[in-house]
């Protein structure tokens, strides 16, 4: 997968890329890799065979697991960096592009956007999606320009200080109806698991989803990390819910531009930018884009992922099509105790 910044032409995607740390380093954290994979719990995976637990969430154990310590081991943020976070399958692909057009609003225009002929995924990368390839010079995070755009799924906890303790850099967190990520997750991983494993059931996705074990999880740890982050330094971390998005996505992205320091003058919305954002980023639009519906991420030499798989329905509420009686009365529960006191809620 090739990451697309603005300051660079279209067809010179392939060639941002690069080292971020020198051999050394990386073969340390290589070795701390080595020597606790083997002493992890294991559960059963989603689309791998299974995940691992470390310090409290589950991963898959050769991308996202060597990925993550990279990240905590080197990664090295610029101030005015800005992370879109999420638990996977909450609304990213969308809120990408939102991103990458609010922020880039006066350097393209609508009829000849970069997001016409390039996915949302190529504007506005995975930090850890490509850094355990052999060759690490493939993602130069060094020669981005700022402000660099870059998507995390990894837990408020497990970032390293450099990126939590930093005050200038700006995170995003975008979640969702536990109900509808368990659906979309289902179906997602699936079309990726590999032949030679049986797909999982809805049934058996939603016991492991219930204990916590699926990509990144537990859920709930996951949205109450950065909820209550966001509550402590709001500043910082601006904390929205796809439900929200949906409802109202001009108010969202306005939002957007004032937190991450692009606000809208009177003239942009006299002048229908906002509405043009939201029309080109719209599901309606990206989906039926050429770009999204042949092209394929690479996320690692072992995940290649085509771009169509990121735009199902994106509707709300769509759980109520799959989950049974007894499963929504069990993960309401659940999500009823877990987020009990933190001032969070998800509708029902």
């Amino acid at each position: 997968m090739a990451a697309f910044q603005p300051s660079l032409e279209c067809d010179n995607i392939s060639n941002i890329h690069s080292e971020q740390t020198d051999s050394d380093l990386i073969q340390k954290t290589d070795e701390r890799y080595r020597e606790t994979l083997p002493n992890l719990p294991k559960g059963k995976g989603w689309m791998t065979e299974h995940l691992v637990q470390y310090q409290g969430f589950w991963l898959t154990p050769n991308a996202a697991l060597k990925n993550l310590m990279w990240v905590q081991d080197h990664f090295k943020p610029r101030p005015t960096d800005i992370f879109l976070a999420s638990f996977p399958k909450s609304g990213t692909t969308w809120l990408k592009a939102l991103i990458f057009a609010t922020v880039n609003r006066t350097r393209y225009g609508f009829a000849d956007h970069p997001l016409l002929t390039t996915g949302p995924h190529d504007c506005f990368p995975f930090l850890d999606a490509h850094l355990q390839e052999k060759d690490r010079s493939r993602f130069d995070l060094d020669r981005f320009p700022s402000p660099r755009l870059l998507s995390i799924h990894i837990p408020y906890i497990l970032l390293p200080n450099s990126m939590t303790d930093h005050q200038s850099c700006r995170f995003v967190y975008i979640c969702r109806d536990p109900k509808d990520v368990l659906v979309s997750k289902w179906l997602f991983l699936n079309k990726l698991r590999p032949k030679d494993l049986p797909p999982i059931s809805l049934e058996e996705a939603f016991e492991l989803f219930c204990q916590g074990i699926s990509h990144y999880g537990p859920f709930w740890d996951h949205v109450l990390g950065y909820w209550e982050a966001s509550l402590e330094t709001p500043e910082k971390i601006l904390f929205l819910k796809y439900e929200d998005l949906k409802k109202e996505p001009l108010v969202v992205v306005k939002r957007l531009g004032e937190f991450l320091g692009y606000p809208f003058s009177l003239e942009e919305e006299s002048k229908g930018v906002v509405e043009e954002i939201v029309k080109l980023c719209s599901f309606e639009n990206l989906s039926t884009l050429e770009v999204n519906k042949v092209s394929e991420q690479k996320f690692s030499k072992d995940t290649i992922i085509d771009n169509r798989h990121f735009f199902r329905k994106g509707k709300v509420g769509d759980w109520k099509s799959y989950l049974t009686t007894e499963m929504v009365e069990r993960l309401d529960e659940i999500t009823y105790e877990k987020l009990l006191g933190s001032g969070l809620v998800f509708g029902s």
